[in-house]
């Protein structure tokens, strides 16, 4: 009988096992850590924060186009990206920091009803068809960002689309370095403090695994031309940028 509820047990434990695997409660390289020490040990969790002041600025940005053909759309779109290129070049954007991101055609529908025979039916017609050009600008001046929409937005006219901006630092490895280290300190502090209210020792390390820095999505941001000369520019204000490293640490239990 004894027998029987011990292994009722252990059937029961493995099962759990399972569960949290399956459920990403400890990860695949944990738990087979865990595994291999009869689940004897101790995880803990560690997060680092950082900031940096951005010194590049990533603009997308764009052309839509819509006529009644293909050719008119298309036509009209390419001069219109053209002087947008150009005011970017003007403002010292450089070949190899303009690159297409998306470009499509794609007919415009209506809806419309008809009667035939008594009966009325709805149907799809094309209107028209809609051209669009989207380009990732990266501005190496970020206090230029605000000039360089408004010339982008005045060379487009009413086709210019301005989608979103983002700010991001060329070199953030002293930023990393340093966030890592804080969720290193901040795991081994969290583990020294369970182990003191528990009244285990801790061994050596088992497993160590750092996720990749956390970087805001950059934010959509609508501009337009400034309409009388001497207007000021579209204030775009850079602040500093934070991340966030995170590590998880297995300890062994002496």
């Amino acid at each position: 009988m004894r027998k029987l509820v011990l292994l009722a047990i252990v059937g029961l434990l493995f099962l759990a096992g399972c569960t949290l695997r399956e459920q990403g409660a400890v990860p695949q390289g944990a738990s087979d850590v865990l595994q291999g020490t009869q689940q004897t040990g101790l995880v803990v969790s560690g997060e680092g924060l950082g900031s940096y002041v951005p010194d590049i600025a990533i603009l997308r940005l764009g052309i839509e186009s819509q006529e009644t053909t293909v050719a008119q759309a298309q036509l009209r779109a390419r001069e219109a990206m053209a002087k947008v290129v150009a005011a970017l070049k003007g403002k010292g954007v450089v070949d190899k920091d303009i690159q297409t991101q998306y470009f499509s055609i794609q007919p415009v529908t209506q809806y419309v009803e008809e009667t035939v025979g008594g009966i009325r039916r709805g149907k799809q017609i094309t209107v028209g068809y809609l051209v669009s050009n989207t380009v990732q600008a990266k501005l190496r001046k970020v206090d230029e960002a605000g000039p360089i929409i408004d010339a982008v937005a005045e060379a487009g006219g009413d086709l210019t689309r301005i989608d979103s901006i983002g700010f991001t630092k060329e070199d953030i490895t002293q930023e990393k370095n340093l966030a890592r280290e804080k969720a290193v300190k901040d795991a081994q502090a969290k583990a020294q403090q369970i182990a003191g209210l528990l009244g285990i020792e801790l061994g050596k390390p088992l497993y160590i695994t750092e996720s990749s820095p956390y970087i805001p999505i950059p934010g959509p941001i609508y501009a337009r031309a400034a309409e009388a000369a001497g207007a000021p520019s579209t204030p775009i204000l850079v602040g500093e940028q934070e991340l966030t490293v995170t590590v998880q640490i297995i300890y062994s239990i002496k």
